[in-house]
Order: structure tokens, then C-alpha cells, then sequence
């Protein structure tokens, strides 16, 4: 059931823990087309613009809470690599208890500022208050976003990626019934795509901790290792909050840019929407590399074997690479039809924009799979810290897109936000990984 990835071929491991992770990603995103999909065909193009307003914001809290359940599973799969099945213990308490405070913090936060954070994003006044509705229930939801993101966290951590993967196809089709249900039957409007997703995942969240607790041995936590340890609550934070900070760093760009695109009209922001929908989709394989590669570094480095390390991210870049060829070549030729999932047919100049964002998107997916697999690895081995700064280049570069080409190219310069971004991150982190590379050689040498 667990997975030990410091032995063996790297690619024959990196396959063998990605693929399951793709079907999850795969289809947490087709839920969420689907979501978008029933918004713009039975809701109208004004509220699939609402929905696509808040993505940025989205992408700024949630992103949030994902990236410190990834950072909390690090010390995971260090002990596991080590052999440490105490250890483990003591690590997941103590990603409980934090998880339960940053839940509960946050979503109080969140809930109380949405709305003045989508006005001051400049939110086009006739979809401000079904953003509001949208987004409000979401960050409701924060607290299951914690459970599932931090059980299937640990899960993955010890190898099983597939697993997780099963749950959120279990959830997915959920989300589907209930987006039909709520927003087709009880007319809920957008509130209800947002209700769904947010009982869906609260579902495979339950499912992945039901799962942890009956079938892993090691993870039967014992009464004193439920006592929060200090060292160790020091340890999750150094690695969850610069993961976590990375995501809203990055995400604060995306909220220029966002606000940038808004001021277009919410013609622009319902192809950008469509679009990013589409983009989203295919990058599930970026995301899954990343994903592999923390795990895979993270018990590498637990036992030792940085050797393996750089096999293992010379197997996954040329892995990333034939896939950004096939990406492209599907946003050349389908980037319309895709596009007219989401749109009426007779509304021709938003789905050709939303094709030209997704042509230019897919030209630049190997920058984006760079990022992915290289920020994830060192993350992995330990240095969540160039996370943040490459998140910060991302910030820039997506901020300098919303303040100065937004303005003077108009839709070509939202399309460009994202591919510099993702440019700039790569300048930072090729160099970062070589030098975190030369660090743990020298840890290991104990100079």
C-alpha cells in the first residue's frame, strides 16, 4: 500500500506515482469544467463571468491552505524515508492541531473581507454580488479543503497516490449531481456550483482520513504522541507556511492581472474564464510531476540517496517536455471547440479570444512544467524557502502584465501575464536547484 521510492528506476517510480496522481488532478479539474459548464449554459454568460472573477482570489486563499498541507507532509515523508514510524506519528498530531487553527483562523478572515477584497478588484458592478455569493461559500468551506488536502497529504507521502485519487473521482461525480441538483432543480444560482464543490470535497476528505485511520498501522496515533511537540510545530511551519505563502505570493500577481482583465468588461472576463477552465485541464500533468517530485525527493533525501535525486528530476523534465509538445498542438487545433463548451456559439468573439489565450498558454507549457517539477523537488528535499522567491518573480511578472500591458495591448496582454511568469520563476529556480544541490552535498559531507 505504501510506496518506497528510494529504490529503483526513477522513471519506472516517477510513472508508476504520477499516473494516479494525473487521474485525480484530471478529474478534480473536469469537476470543476463541469461547474463551469452548467454556470455558463443554464446561469448565462454574466454569471460564468462571476464565477471567473473570484478565480484569482481563489487561487489566493485556497492556494493558501493547499500549499501548507503539501509543506506539513514534507517532515511525512522525511520520517518515512528515514524508517521512522514514530516519528511519522508524531508528525501527523501535530499537522492535526495545526490544521485545525489555520482553519478556523482563516476562515473567519476570509468570509468577513471577501467582499471588500472583489471590490476593491475592481469587479464589474453587473456580477459583484454573484461573485460574492460564489465566493463567500468557498471560503466557508475552508475547513474541508484542510481535511482533504492534509489526508491525502500524508497519504501520498507514503507512497499511495492512488488512493486519494479514487476518492476525488468518488467526489467528483458527487459535485456533478449536486451542481444539477442545485442549480437546475433549486435554482440556487451560482451559490449552488459553490455549495457542491464544497460538500464534495468535505466527502473525500472524510473518505482519506476513514482510510488513514483504518488501514495505516503506523498512522494509529498513540496518547502521548497526540501532545503537541514545539520542535516539531516549528519544523511544519518552516516548511507549510513558505509552501502556503509561495501559492498567495504567486496569487497576488494573479489578482493584478485579474483586476487588470476586469476593467476589459466581462466579455473579456468570461473568455479568460473559459479559457483558464480549458488551460487548467491540461496542465493536470504539470501538476502531478510537481506533486511526484516532493514525494519523491522528500523520502530520497529522508534516506539519504541525493545521488537519485537528480536522476529522478532529469527523468521528469523529459517527461514534461513530450507533453508540453502534445498541450500545444491540442490548443492549436481544439481551442475553440473547448471553448464552446462554456459559450453560446453565436458569441464568435469571445470564443476567439478564448482560443488565442489558450494557444499562447500552451506555447509557453514548457516554462510552466520547468516550474512545476523543479520548485516541487526542492521543496521536497527541504527548502521551501525558494519557493516563496520564486513565487515572487511570478508576482512580478504578472503584476507588471496588469499594470503596463493590460493597458496598452488589452486582451493579448492578459494572455501574456501567465508565460512571463512562469519565464521569470525558471531564471530563479534552474540556478536554485543547482545550489541546493551543492547544499545537501555538503550537509551529507558535514562541512
Amino acid at each position: 500500500m505504501v510506496k518506497d521510492m528510494t529504490k529503483g528506476s526513477p522513471m519506472r517510480l516517477i510513472l508508476g506515482f504520477s499516473i494516479p496522481l494525473l487521474f485525480g488532478f484530471l478529474f478534480q479539474q473536469f469537476y470543476n469544467l463541469v461547474d463551469t459548464v452548467i454556470v455558463g449554459r443554464f446561469l448565462g454568460t454574466n454569471n460564468l463571468a462571476a464565477v471567473g472573477a473570484t478565480s484569482s482570489v481563489n487561487f489566493l486563499i485556497i492556494g493558501f491552505c493547499m500549499g501548507i498541507c503539501s509543506g506539513f507532509s514534507i517532515p511525512v515523508s522525511h520520517k518515512f524515508g528515514a524508517g521512522d514510524q514514530a516519528g511519522v506519528r508524531r508528525v501527523v498530531a501535530n499537522c492535526v492541531w495545526l490544521s485545525v487553527i489555520f482553519a478556523a483562523v482563516m476562515t473567519v478572515l476570509t468570509t468577513l473581507l471577501c467582499r471588500p477584497i472583489l471590490v476593491a478588484m475592481k469587479t464589474p458592478g453587473n456580477i459583484l454580488e454573484a461573485s460574492y455569493s460564489y465566493i463567500w461559500v468557498i471560503f466557508l468551506g475552508i475547513p474541508v479543503t484542510f481535511l482533504y488536502n492534509m489526508t491525502a497529504g500524508v497519504i501520498r507521502a507514503l507512497g499511495d497516490s492512488k488512493t486519494p485519487v479514487i476518492f476525488l473521482v468518488m467526489s467528483s461525480f458527487i459535485n456533478i449531481g449536486l451542481d444539477l441538483f442545485f442549480i437546475v432543480n433549486l435554482q440556487w444560482g451560482v451559490q449552488g456550483a459553490a455549495w457542491a464543490t464544497v460538500i464534495s470535497q468535505g466527502i473525500s476528505g472524510l473518505c482519506c482520513l476513514l482510510f488513514m485511520i483504518k488501514k495505516f498501522e503506523m498512522l494509529r496515533i498513540r496518547g502521548e504522541e497526540w501532545k503537541p511537540d514545539r520542535h516539531l510545530i516549528v519544523t511544519l511551519c518552516g516548511m507549510g507556511v513558505p509552501m502556503g505563502l509561495q501559492y498567495s505570493v504567486t496569487a497576488i500577481g494573479s489578482v493584478i492581472l485579474q483586476s487588470a482583465t476586469n476593467t476589459l468588461g466581462s466579455d473579456a472576463v468570461a473568455a479568460v474564464t473559459a479559457a483558464g477552465k480549458v488551460s487548467g485541464f491540461l496542465a493536470c500533468p504539470f501538476d502531478a510531476m510537481g506533486s511526484t517530485m516532493a514525494t519523491y525527493g522528500g523520502q530520497n533525501v529522508g534516506a539519504g540517496k541525493l545521488d537519485r535525486i537528480g536522476q529522478g528530476l532529469k527523468s521528469c523534465i523529459l517527461l514534461g517536455a513530450g507533453y508540453s509538445v502534445i498541450a500545444l498542438g491540442i490548443g492549436i487545433w481544439l481551442g475553440g471547440p473547448l471553448a464552446k463548451l462554456f459559450l453560446d456559439a453565436s458569441e464568435m468573439a469571445i470564443i476567439d479570444n478564448a482560443k488565442l489565450f489558450l494557444v499562447i498558454a500552451t506555447a509557453f507549457y514548457f516554462p510552466l512544467a520547468l516550474v512545476n517539477i523543479i520548485r516541487f523537488m526542492i521543496q521536497g528535499v527541504g527548502f521551501p524557502f525558494f519557493a516563496i522567491l520564486a513565487g515572487v518573480f511570478e508576482m512580478v511578472a504578472r503584476a507588471l502584465a496588469g499594470f503596463v500591458l493590460v493597458p496598452r495591448l488589452g486582451f493579448i496582454g492578459s494572455c501574456l501575464g501567465s508565460p512571463i511568469a512562469w519565464i521569470l520563476a525558471d531564471v530563479f529556480l534552474i540556478p536554485a536547484y543547482f545550489h541546493v544541490r551543492r547544499r545537501l552535498r555538503s550537509m551529507r559531507e558535514g562541512r
